[in-house]
């Protein structure tokens, strides 16, 4: 049964799965077509069905080209039809693992797809969780699952879990070239998912050996992550409290080539991954009687970070005697990072929410998201920059014109350091 699965990906006639068409999915959907492997994409999601087989992207981090040359080659498909399950040998699981209303990991997309594999699971079967998860996921909640098929994990079928690692609008980095985790529920289910992933990406393959082991190492990234950033954001605070730049800080330590690693402060944590990821970490350490005291504190640090810049804003505002209250404010980036369309967990969002609470009249521009929450990106004029009383950078975004900004603009709060090259100005104000 292994052999004939090997020989099957290896000759690249194995059709493949992939079970949800977002930012992961999607990409990872079109790479193992771009391989020569045809692919079948489920999603619930009709939209995105129909967006596929029209060959119509809506991905940053995919070419419209290559998703449209691999539907016309007849390469990939989508469905929302689960019952094609029956016709794949290899699938992917790429849905959300997002957190409940009590920050506790929510495993219901993952259920679901399990539960549907399992309707048509047959013999000779590789089934990889790419969603991010606490350890003890794959073994715990998805295999019993599809064992309730009545086939067996390692004698009918084979389990791996292998992270996901995206990093939207990453110029150097993509699905393609990025280094590949997987650690299989015994080691043929993870020899056959390595030789899979190794026939699609151009990059190792680290066999772990084991899942939990694959579903820990990312948490362990994203806490890395979250840590450092909450370091970095209790430098900014210390240092503005000490009138020291804490940018130019960052850029004296990062002259040392060994034993420090740079990372920035910002408004807060956004993103799918690093603001939630952790949580799933210190969620099952408590199953353990063990409290995540480094990440409480770090987790503590990046939450208040809109409140910040909400503190520093109406700082500013009362040098002109005005309140936060009834002033104009122009928010420069919605999305979590620069250049990218995706507002997840964007610290900007909490940033307006908070200015809005507090009665500030808030505007926002951002090239890459015309529309959020019931507002519309506006065009920057000089009469808008004019008419506003403070514009607080929130994303970095490449394409704004800073020395613009910087000229037409009364008072400028830049929370990411976007103004590093500008001519210094005193209606600039760093984070």
């Amino acid at each position: 049964m292994k052999n004939n699965l090997l020989r099957k990906i290896n000759n690249k006639s194995a059709v493949i799965g992939v079970i949800g068409l977002g930012y992961v999915g999607l990409p990872l959907a079109v790479e193992k077509a771009k391989s020569g492997y045809s692919v079948i994409g489920f999603d619930v999601q009709k939209e995105k069905v129909e967006s596929v087989n029209n060959g119509e992207n809506y991905i940053g981090d995919i070419m419209d080209t290559d998703l449209a040359e691999v539907v016309n080659s007849n390469k990939l498909s989508a469905t929302f039809d689960f019952s094609f399950i029956k016709d794949v040998d290899c699938i992917a699981i790429c849905v959300p693992t997002p957190l409940d209303s009590k920050l506790q990991p929510d495993t219901s997309y993952v259920e679901a797809s399990a539960k549907n594999i399992a309707k048509y699971l047959h013999q000779g079967m590789l089934i990889i969780l790419e969603s991010t998860t606490y350890p003890g996921t794959t073994e715990e909640v998805l295999k019993p699952i599809l064992e309730e098929s009545g086939l067996k994990c390692n004698k009918d079928f084979y389990l791996a879990f292998s992270p996901e690692r995206v990093d939207p609008g990453n110029k150097l980095y993509n699905t393609k070239n990025t280094p590949k985790v997987v650690g299989g529920v015994g080691a043929d289910s993870t020899l056959v998912a390595a030789a899979l992933y190794g026939n699609v990406l151009e990059s190792d393959i680290f066999q772990a050996s084991s899942p939990k082991v694959a579903e820990m190492e990312k948490l362990l990234e994203n806490t890395f992550r979250n840590i450092n950033i909450g370091l970095a954001n209790e430098m900014a605070i210390l240092c503005h409290k000490m009138d020291i730049d804490v940018w130019e800080v960052i850029d004296a330590a990062k002259t040392k080539p060994y034993g420090f690693m740079p990372f920035y402060p910002g408004p807060g944590l956004g993103g799918h991954c690093i603001p939630i990821d952790p949580f799933y970490l210190s969620w099952k350490a408590l199953e353990y009687g063990y409290h995540t005291r480094l990440l409480a504190a770090s987790t503590e640090i990046n939450s208040y970070m809109p409140q910040f810049v909400l503190e520093r804003s109406a700082k500013i505002l009362n040098r002109f005697a005005k309140a936060i209250n009834g002033s104009n404010i122009l928010m420069l980036g919605m999305a979590y990072k620069q250049d990218i369309d995706d507002y997840r967990e964007s610290p900007a969002l909490d940033v307006m929410k908070l200015f809005e609470d507090s009665g500030a009249n808030i505007k926002y521009n951002d090239p890459f998201i015309p529309k959020v929450k019931g507002k519309e990106s506006i065009e920057i004029t000089k009469e808008v920059l004019g008419n506003v009383d403070l514009v607080v950078i929130t994303t970095m975004h490449s394409s704004y014109d800073y020395d613009f900004i910087a000229k037409n603009a009364m008072f400028i709060f830049d929370t990411k350091n976007a103004m590093k090259n500008v001519a210094e100005r005193e209606n600039i104000e760093k984070l």
